[in-house]
């Protein structure tokens, strides 16, 4: 799942994106109701975390400026403001629900997931298949044959990208940069350890392999019946 928060509070912030990460998500991160504006208007998050309360541009004004723009995209305000009044005011803003500082990740956590599952169906795919391998987004599970495959966070991001992107070469620049969040090649053979690790789970002992190295390329998820 693709998650951006839009929080000022720097270690607030930072303590999030940590955790939204290691519970196997992509979490991206503004500071600035200007900055947070710019990147949910481009699209493409599963769900939006936004604190109300914004340095040049308060939150309710970006979620106000996303409905009106027919943007549906689930939307979870956060605020220290937890008054009956300013929880209706936000939720008639356009959030879909709203959580009072301070809280509890874990509970941020359940409240996120459970925004992804409300979309409207065929909005997001939240499913991927390639031959009998399947990865579910929203349960967090892979399974390859009816058989459960468990996997680490990171692997498990690793896999939803290749299967996002099934039948495409993904570069070693693709996946340092959306799995990894590098903008640069650390020199560091932590995609090759990482594959060869997902390899062995998903493709050992279950006969024909999905996962393939496109020498000189990259790697790709190849279904077996294409």
């Amino acid at each position: 799942m693709r998650i951006l928060l839009i929080e000022d509070d720097k270690e607030a912030a930072a303590y999030l994106v940590k955790a939204l990460r290691e519970a196997g998500h992509v979490a991206d991160h503004a500071a600035d109701g200007d900055t947070g504006a710019d990147m949910a208007g481009e699209g493409g998050y599963d769900v939006l975390v936004v604190d109300r309360m914004l340095p040049k541009r308060d939150g309710l004004s970006i979620v106000e400026e996303l409905r009106r723009n027919g943007d549906h995209t689930p939307v979870l305000i956060l605020s220290a403001l937890g008054q009956v009044d300013d929880r209706v005011t936000g939720l008639r803003a356009g959030g879909d629900d709203y959580l009072s500082k301070p809280y509890a990740f874990t509970e941020l956590l359940a409240r996120v997931e459970a925004l992804a599952r409300r979309r409207l169906p065929g909005e997001v795919e939240t499913v991927y298949r390639a031959g009998d391998l399947e990865l579910d987004r929203l349960r967090h599970s892979v399974s390859r044959g009816g058989k459960p495959v468990p996997l680490q966070p990171r692997e498990f991001r690793l896999l939803e990208y290749l299967m996002k992107h099934a039948g495409q070469v993904v570069t070693r620049t693709m996946l340092l940069e959306n799995v990894w969040d590098y903008h640069f090649d650390p020199q560091t053979n932590v995609i090759d350890v990482h594959i060869s690790r997902l390899r062995s789970k998903i493709d050992k002992g279950f006969g024909e392999p999905l996962l393939h190295t496109v020498r000189g390329a990259g790697y790709m998820i190849r279904d077996v019946a294409r």
